[in-house]
């Protein structure tokens, strides 16, 4: 019998900075992930797509990060989230602990974000 190709997993990328979010969509894809990339939580809302995995920035010009990923998981499917953003402070980190979101400073150098999508997804890292 012959093997069913698996499909890629699926990201969903929050980002409102264009330049980061084509980098990211880009680097990402490259990892053969399929992304569903947007600059603003609204469209998002409005009709989100099946995701393995939030990828979302805490800053967005429509709402913080960290409720459009409280929000997403009511709506249905709990995908592991996380959460980039530059110098988070501790009540930030409490927040994102207790509602099991792990946190990716920028700048994003280094790998950190790529072996936080591995872990999240099950997927063994470099």
């Amino acid at each position: 019998m012959p093997e069913l190709a698996s499909r890629p997993t699926r990201i969903t990328l929050v980002e409102d900075d264009a330049s980061l979010l084509g980098a990211l969509t880009f680097a990402l894809e490259a990892d053969g992930y399929a992304v569903a990339p947007y600059a603003a939580a609204r469209p998002l809302l409005e009709n989100p797509p099946e995701s393995d995995c939030l990828v979302i920035d805490l800053r967005l010009p429509d709402m913080d990060g960290l409720s459009l990923i409280n929000r997403l998981r009511a709506l249905g499917p709990q995908p592991p989230a996380i959460l980039i953003t530059t110098n988070p402070d501790d009540r930030l980190r409490r927040a994102a602990s207790a509602a099991h979101v792990a946190i990716v400073e920028k700048p994003l150098m280094g790998g950190e974000l790529r072996r936080r999508i591995a872990h999240a997804v099950g997927k063994a890292s470099d």
